[in-house]
Protein backbone atom coordinates (compact mmCIF):
# COMPACT_ATOMS: atom_id res chain seq x y z
CA UNK A 1 0.00 0.00 0.00
CA UNK A 2 1.70 3.68 -1.14
CA UNK A 3 1.00 6.04 1.66
CA UNK A 4 0.20 9.63 1.12
CA UNK A 5 2.50 12.64 2.02
CA UNK A 6 1.51 13.92 5.22
CA UNK A 7 1.98 17.56 6.19
CA UNK A 8 5.05 19.24 6.21
CA UNK A 9 6.67 21.18 9.35
CA UNK A 10 9.96 22.93 10.08
CA UNK A 11 11.88 22.85 13.82
CA UNK A 12 14.47 25.19 14.75
CA UNK A 13 16.99 24.40 17.92
CA UNK A 14 18.87 26.99 19.37
CA UNK A 15 20.72 25.15 22.60
CA UNK A 16 21.59 27.74 24.94
CA UNK A 17 20.10 28.62 27.95
CA UNK A 18 21.23 31.09 30.85
CA UNK A 19 21.39 28.55 33.29
CA UNK A 20 20.46 24.59 33.57
CA UNK A 21 17.31 23.47 35.05
CA UNK A 22 18.00 20.71 37.25
CA UNK A 23 14.88 18.82 35.69
CA UNK A 24 15.84 19.09 31.98
CA UNK A 25 16.63 16.48 29.85
CA UNK A 26 16.61 18.63 26.55
CA UNK A 27 20.04 19.22 24.62
CA UNK A 28 20.37 22.59 25.66
CA UNK A 29 23.93 24.07 27.09
CA UNK A 30 24.88 26.71 29.57
CA UNK A 31 26.04 29.91 27.61
CA UNK A 32 23.85 33.10 28.65
CA UNK A 33 25.46 36.45 27.22
CA UNK A 34 29.06 34.62 25.51
CA UNK A 35 26.13 32.13 23.13
CA UNK A 36 27.88 32.43 19.69
CA UNK A 37 25.08 33.07 17.97
CA UNK A 38 26.04 35.07 15.04
CA UNK A 39 28.21 31.55 14.24
CA UNK A 40 25.23 29.55 14.81
CA UNK A 41 22.68 31.28 12.81
CA UNK A 42 25.34 31.06 10.26
CA UNK A 43 25.80 27.37 10.45
CA UNK A 44 21.33 27.02 10.59
CA UNK A 45 21.29 28.74 7.45
CA UNK A 46 23.53 26.45 5.62
CA UNK A 47 21.23 23.39 7.17
CA UNK A 48 18.40 25.36 5.71
CA UNK A 49 20.02 25.14 2.31
CA UNK A 50 20.57 21.52 2.92
CA UNK A 51 16.45 20.89 4.51
CA UNK A 52 15.13 22.79 1.77
CA UNK A 53 15.67 20.03 -0.59
CA UNK A 54 13.46 17.55 1.68
CA UNK A 55 10.88 20.12 1.16
CA UNK A 56 10.48 19.68 -2.68
CA UNK A 57 8.09 22.71 -2.79
CA UNK A 58 5.64 21.46 -0.21
CA UNK A 59 4.33 24.16 1.81
CA UNK A 60 5.55 24.37 5.60
CA UNK A 61 2.04 24.37 8.03
CA UNK A 62 4.30 25.71 10.93
CA UNK A 63 7.51 26.60 12.24
CA UNK A 64 8.74 26.36 15.36
CA UNK A 65 11.42 27.57 17.63
CA UNK A 66 12.31 25.60 20.30
CA UNK A 67 15.85 25.35 22.80
CA UNK A 68 17.47 25.99 24.70
CA UNK A 69 15.77 29.35 25.25
CA UNK A 70 15.22 31.01 21.84
CA UNK A 71 14.58 34.37 23.19
CA UNK A 72 18.23 34.87 24.32
CA UNK A 73 18.34 35.75 20.38
CA UNK A 74 17.57 38.84 20.04
CA UNK A 75 14.61 39.94 17.32
CA UNK A 76 16.75 40.86 15.14
CA UNK A 77 18.28 37.99 14.93
CA UNK A 78 15.15 35.92 15.12
CA UNK A 79 14.18 38.07 11.60
CA UNK A 80 17.28 37.08 10.21
CA UNK A 81 16.25 33.28 10.63
CA UNK A 82 12.80 33.95 9.83
CA UNK A 83 13.83 35.93 6.71
CA UNK A 84 16.33 33.10 5.48
CA UNK A 85 13.77 30.60 5.92
CA UNK A 86 11.09 32.41 3.75
CA UNK A 87 13.57 32.73 0.93
CA UNK A 88 13.73 28.53 1.08
CA UNK A 89 10.94 27.31 1.79
CA UNK A 90 6.94 28.08 0.68
CA UNK A 91 4.81 28.97 3.71
CA UNK A 92 1.66 28.33 3.91
CA UNK A 93 -0.62 31.41 4.09
CA UNK A 94 -1.69 31.10 7.55
CA UNK A 95 1.29 29.59 8.96
CA UNK A 96 2.32 28.98 12.87
CA UNK A 97 5.23 30.21 14.01
CA UNK A 98 6.15 29.35 17.56
CA UNK A 99 8.92 30.55 19.84
CA UNK A 100 9.77 29.10 23.07
CA UNK A 101 10.34 31.96 25.56
CA UNK A 102 11.77 32.27 28.59
CA UNK A 103 10.33 34.88 31.50
CA UNK A 104 13.94 35.72 32.80
CA UNK A 105 15.00 36.78 29.07
CA UNK A 106 12.41 38.85 27.70
CA UNK A 107 13.65 42.30 28.25
CA UNK A 108 10.93 45.01 27.59
CA UNK A 109 10.34 45.74 24.45
CA UNK A 110 11.42 42.65 22.99
CA UNK A 111 7.83 40.95 22.21
CA UNK A 112 6.82 43.41 19.72
CA UNK A 113 10.23 43.05 17.97
CA UNK A 114 9.56 39.18 17.96
CA UNK A 115 6.08 40.11 16.42
CA UNK A 116 7.54 41.90 13.56
CA UNK A 117 10.10 39.24 12.97
CA UNK A 118 7.32 36.95 11.94
CA UNK A 119 6.69 35.23 15.23
CA UNK A 120 3.15 34.77 15.45
CA UNK A 121 2.80 32.29 18.79
CA UNK A 122 4.72 32.70 22.00
CA UNK A 123 5.25 29.80 24.12
CA UNK A 124 6.52 30.91 27.15
CA UNK A 125 7.84 28.39 30.30
CA UNK A 126 6.39 29.24 33.09
CA UNK A 127 6.36 26.41 35.03
CA UNK A 128 5.33 27.60 38.67
CA UNK A 129 3.49 30.74 39.92
CA UNK A 130 4.94 30.15 43.49
CA UNK A 131 8.59 31.51 43.59
CA UNK A 132 9.80 28.94 46.26
CA UNK A 133 8.91 26.30 43.87
CA UNK A 134 10.26 28.27 40.97
CA UNK A 135 13.68 28.75 42.57
CA UNK A 136 13.78 24.68 43.51
CA UNK A 137 13.13 24.15 40.01
CA UNK A 138 16.47 25.98 39.07
CA UNK A 139 14.51 29.01 36.83
CA UNK A 140 15.64 32.65 36.45
CA UNK A 141 12.60 33.76 36.85
CA UNK A 142 10.09 35.19 39.39
CA UNK A 143 5.91 34.94 39.05
CA UNK A 144 6.19 38.44 38.67
CA UNK A 145 7.93 38.42 35.42
CA UNK A 146 5.52 35.51 34.37
CA UNK A 147 2.43 38.56 34.30
CA UNK A 148 4.73 40.92 33.11
CA UNK A 149 6.05 38.80 29.79
CA UNK A 150 2.80 37.37 29.21
CA UNK A 151 0.90 41.32 29.52
CA UNK A 152 3.75 42.92 27.31
CA UNK A 153 3.04 40.05 25.00
CA UNK A 154 -0.22 40.65 24.58
CA UNK A 155 -0.11 44.55 24.62
CA UNK A 156 2.13 44.17 21.69
CA UNK A 157 -0.18 42.31 19.71
CA UNK A 158 0.04 38.47 20.03
CA UNK A 159 -3.25 36.38 20.31
CA UNK A 160 -1.79 33.40 20.82
CA UNK A 161 -0.20 33.15 24.04
CA UNK A 162 1.05 29.52 25.67
CA UNK A 163 1.94 28.89 29.23
CA UNK A 164 4.09 25.25 30.26
CA UNK A 165 2.94 24.65 33.60
CA UNK A 166 4.36 22.01 35.75
CA UNK A 167 2.91 19.83 38.24
CA UNK A 168 3.44 17.07 40.88
CA UNK A 169 6.63 19.67 42.43
CA UNK A 170 8.28 18.58 44.97
CA UNK A 171 6.40 19.29 48.49
CA UNK A 172 3.56 20.49 46.23
CA UNK A 173 0.01 19.49 47.11
CA UNK A 174 -3.40 19.46 45.37
CA UNK A 175 -4.21 23.09 46.17
CA UNK A 176 -1.29 24.21 45.31
CA UNK A 177 -1.43 22.87 41.74
CA UNK A 178 -4.32 24.35 41.47
CA UNK A 179 -3.68 27.71 42.42
CA UNK A 180 -0.93 27.75 39.73
CA UNK A 181 -3.54 26.70 36.66
CA UNK A 182 -5.39 29.41 38.54
CA UNK A 183 -2.88 32.17 38.23
CA UNK A 184 -2.43 31.07 34.74
CA UNK A 185 -6.15 31.85 33.44
CA UNK A 186 -5.81 35.18 35.19
CA UNK A 187 -3.18 35.75 32.37
CA UNK A 188 -5.80 34.79 29.57
CA UNK A 189 -3.19 32.96 27.63
CA UNK A 190 -5.07 31.23 24.17
CA UNK A 191 -3.58 27.81 25.51
CA UNK A 192 -1.89 25.98 28.45
CA UNK A 193 0.74 23.03 28.61
CA UNK A 194 0.33 21.65 32.08
CA UNK A 195 2.53 18.12 32.37
CA UNK A 196 4.04 16.50 35.02
CA UNK A 197 7.70 16.67 36.66
CA UNK A 198 9.29 13.82 35.59
CA UNK A 199 12.55 12.30 36.81
CA UNK A 200 14.32 12.31 33.21
CA UNK A 201 17.79 9.80 33.01
CA UNK A 202 20.82 12.35 33.27
CA UNK A 203 19.42 14.94 34.52
CA UNK A 204 20.10 16.35 38.21
CA UNK A 205 16.62 15.53 39.64
CA UNK A 206 16.98 11.88 38.50
CA UNK A 207 20.60 11.65 40.28
CA UNK A 208 19.47 13.62 43.58
CA UNK A 209 16.07 13.64 43.66
CA UNK A 210 14.25 16.25 45.47
CA UNK A 211 12.58 15.69 49.11
CA UNK A 212 8.57 15.84 48.97
CA UNK A 213 7.18 14.94 45.53
CA UNK A 214 4.18 13.79 45.58
CA UNK A 215 3.24 9.92 45.10
CA UNK A 216 1.42 8.70 42.61
CA UNK A 217 -2.34 8.47 44.44
CA UNK A 218 -1.61 12.12 44.90
CA UNK A 219 -0.16 12.70 41.30
CA UNK A 220 -3.36 11.31 40.09
CA UNK A 221 -5.78 13.49 42.17
CA UNK A 222 -3.66 16.55 41.24
CA UNK A 223 -4.20 15.88 37.18
CA UNK A 224 -8.04 14.75 37.65
CA UNK A 225 -8.65 18.02 39.46
CA UNK A 226 -6.70 20.34 37.25
CA UNK A 227 -7.79 18.83 34.20
CA UNK A 228 -11.65 19.43 35.35
CA UNK A 229 -10.44 22.78 36.39
CA UNK A 230 -8.81 23.68 33.14
CA UNK A 231 -12.17 22.72 31.39
CA UNK A 232 -14.21 24.40 33.38
CA UNK A 233 -12.15 27.69 33.05
CA UNK A 234 -12.41 27.41 28.78
CA UNK A 235 -9.49 25.14 28.10
CA UNK A 236 -10.14 21.82 26.15
CA UNK A 237 -7.69 19.11 26.45
CA UNK A 238 -6.98 17.62 23.47
CA UNK A 239 -3.85 15.60 23.93
CA UNK A 240 -2.33 14.09 27.12
CA UNK A 241 -0.52 17.67 28.38
CA UNK A 242 -2.19 20.04 25.62
CA UNK A 243 -4.96 22.92 26.54
CA UNK A 244 -6.88 25.23 24.50
CA UNK A 245 -8.68 27.53 23.98
CA UNK A 246 -12.03 27.08 20.62
CA UNK A 247 -9.39 28.01 17.93
CA UNK A 248 -6.03 27.98 18.99
CA UNK A 249 -4.60 24.37 19.47
CA UNK A 250 -1.02 23.69 18.45
CA UNK A 251 -0.86 23.45 14.75
CA UNK A 252 3.27 22.11 15.26
CA UNK A 253 2.39 19.28 17.74
CA UNK A 254 -0.59 18.17 16.05
CA UNK A 255 1.12 17.42 13.12
CA UNK A 256 3.63 15.54 15.30
CA UNK A 257 0.67 13.54 16.97
CA UNK A 258 -0.48 13.06 13.83
CA UNK A 259 2.77 11.23 12.32
CA UNK A 260 3.40 14.46 10.08
CA UNK A 261 6.27 15.50 8.36
CA UNK A 262 9.38 17.79 9.66
CA UNK A 263 12.24 18.68 8.95
CA UNK A 264 14.69 19.94 11.30
CA UNK A 265 17.78 22.85 11.65
CA UNK A 266 19.85 22.68 14.98
CA UNK A 267 22.24 21.32 17.08
CA UNK A 268 20.57 17.54 18.16
CA UNK A 269 17.70 18.53 15.91
CA UNK A 270 15.03 15.51 14.79
CA UNK A 271 12.97 14.92 11.70
CA UNK A 272 11.20 12.48 9.60
CA UNK A 273 10.24 12.71 6.15
CA UNK A 274 7.68 10.64 4.07
CA UNK A 275 7.95 9.61 0.57
CA UNK A 276 5.63 6.88 -1.74
CA UNK A 277 8.10 4.31 -0.56
CA UNK A 278 9.53 4.88 3.04
CA UNK A 279 8.99 6.57 6.34
CA UNK A 280 12.74 8.32 7.27
CA UNK A 281 14.18 9.51 10.82
CA UNK A 282 17.52 11.55 10.75
CA UNK A 283 19.22 13.89 13.70
CA UNK A 284 21.47 16.47 13.86
CA UNK A 285 24.76 15.97 15.92
CA UNK A 286 23.83 17.26 19.27
CA UNK A 287 26.97 19.33 20.51
CA UNK A 288 26.85 22.87 19.45
CA UNK A 289 30.60 23.27 18.58
CA UNK A 290 30.56 20.00 16.58
CA UNK A 291 27.39 21.00 14.83
CA UNK A 292 28.72 24.53 13.67
CA UNK A 293 32.10 22.75 12.54
CA UNK A 294 30.12 20.10 10.88
CA UNK A 295 28.01 22.62 8.91
CA UNK A 296 31.40 24.85 8.27
CA UNK A 297 33.15 22.26 6.81
CA UNK A 298 30.01 21.09 4.61
CA UNK A 299 30.08 17.49 6.05
CA UNK A 300 27.10 15.62 5.83
CA UNK A 301 24.97 15.60 9.36
CA UNK A 302 21.64 14.14 9.84
CA UNK A 303 21.30 11.40 6.91
CA UNK A 304 17.62 9.80 6.94
CA UNK A 305 17.33 6.42 8.12
CA UNK A 306 14.26 4.41 6.50
CA UNK A 307 12.24 2.82 9.13
CA UNK A 308 11.87 -0.66 9.26
CA UNK A 309 7.81 -1.78 8.81
CA UNK A 310 7.90 -3.75 11.57
CA UNK A 311 8.45 -0.21 13.58
CA UNK A 312 6.17 1.99 11.82
CA UNK A 313 3.06 1.00 13.83
CA UNK A 314 4.78 1.93 16.88
CA UNK A 315 5.78 4.99 15.87
CA UNK A 316 2.38 5.85 14.17
CA UNK A 317 0.81 4.35 17.76
CA UNK A 318 2.87 6.45 20.26
CA UNK A 319 2.20 9.85 18.84
CA UNK A 320 -1.77 9.28 18.04
CA UNK A 321 -2.71 7.58 21.44
CA UNK A 322 -1.98 10.58 22.79
CA UNK A 323 -4.75 12.12 21.12
CA UNK A 324 -7.96 12.81 22.73
CA UNK A 325 -9.36 12.88 19.87
CA UNK A 326 -8.61 9.80 18.94
CA UNK A 327 -7.66 8.71 15.55
CA UNK A 328 -9.24 6.83 12.60
CA UNK A 329 -8.02 3.69 10.53
CA UNK A 330 -7.54 5.83 7.33
CA UNK A 331 -5.29 8.26 8.30
CA UNK A 332 -3.02 5.18 10.19
CA UNK A 333 -2.97 3.44 6.29
CA UNK A 334 -1.92 6.83 4.62
CA UNK A 335 0.43 8.19 6.97
CA UNK A 336 2.03 4.15 7.50
CA UNK A 337 1.48 2.70 4.15
CA UNK A 338 0.50 -0.95 6.28
CA UNK A 339 -3.00 -2.40 5.92
CA UNK A 340 -5.68 -1.52 8.77
CA UNK A 341 -5.47 -5.56 8.95
CA UNK A 342 -2.25 -5.18 10.82
CA UNK A 343 -3.87 -2.54 13.00
CA UNK A 344 -6.92 -3.92 13.54
CA UNK A 345 -4.66 -7.80 14.61
CA UNK A 346 -2.83 -5.65 17.19
CA UNK A 347 -5.78 -3.70 18.90
CA UNK A 348 -7.06 -6.91 20.48
CA UNK A 349 -5.27 -7.37 23.33
CA UNK A 350 -5.32 -3.29 24.66
CA UNK A 351 -9.08 -3.86 24.01
CA UNK A 352 -9.42 -6.82 25.75
CA UNK A 353 -7.81 -5.59 28.76
CA UNK A 354 -10.13 -2.04 28.66
CA UNK A 355 -7.28 0.12 27.57
CA UNK A 356 -8.81 1.16 24.49
CA UNK A 357 -12.30 1.26 22.50
CA UNK A 358 -13.80 2.45 19.11
CA UNK A 359 -15.59 5.38 19.75
CA UNK A 360 -16.94 6.08 15.84
CA UNK A 361 -16.43 3.84 12.93
CA UNK A 362 -13.00 3.10 12.63
CA UNK A 363 -12.12 5.19 14.81
CA UNK A 364 -10.09 4.54 18.43
CA UNK A 365 -9.12 6.48 21.24
CA UNK A 366 -7.84 4.95 24.86
CA UNK A 367 -10.42 4.85 27.52
CA UNK A 368 -9.58 6.21 30.64
CA UNK A 369 -8.28 3.73 32.09
CA UNK A 370 -5.64 3.77 29.25
CA UNK A 371 -5.08 6.93 29.54
CA UNK A 372 -3.76 7.06 32.69
CA UNK A 373 -1.81 4.01 32.23
CA UNK A 374 -0.73 5.69 28.24
CA UNK A 375 2.86 4.22 28.46
CA UNK A 376 1.42 0.69 29.29
CA UNK A 377 -0.78 0.80 26.30
CA UNK A 378 1.77 2.21 24.19
CA UNK A 379 4.23 -0.50 25.49
CA UNK A 380 1.41 -2.83 23.74
CA UNK A 381 2.38 -1.86 20.15
CA UNK A 382 6.08 -2.39 20.38
CA UNK A 383 7.76 -4.54 17.66
CA UNK A 384 6.79 -7.87 18.43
Amino acid sequence: MRREIPPLSLYVHLPWCVRKCPYCDFNSHTAGNSAPRGRYLEALLIDLENEAAFATGRPLISIFLGGGTPSLFSPDEIAQLLDAIDRRFTLADDIEVTMEANPGTVECGKCSGYLRAGINRLSIGAQSFDDASLATLGRIHTSGDIARVVGEAQDAGFENVNLDLMYALPGQDAGAALDDIEAAVQLNPAHISWYQLTLEPNTVFHSRPPDGLPDDELCYDIQTHGQALLDERGFQQYEVSAYARDGYPCVHNLNYWSFGDYVAVGAGAHGKISSRDAVCRYAKVAHPQQYMASMERGIPNGTPQALAERDLLFEFMINALRLNAGFDEQLFEARTGLSRDALRQRLQAPLQEGLIAPVAENVWRPTPMGRRFLNDLQEIFLPE
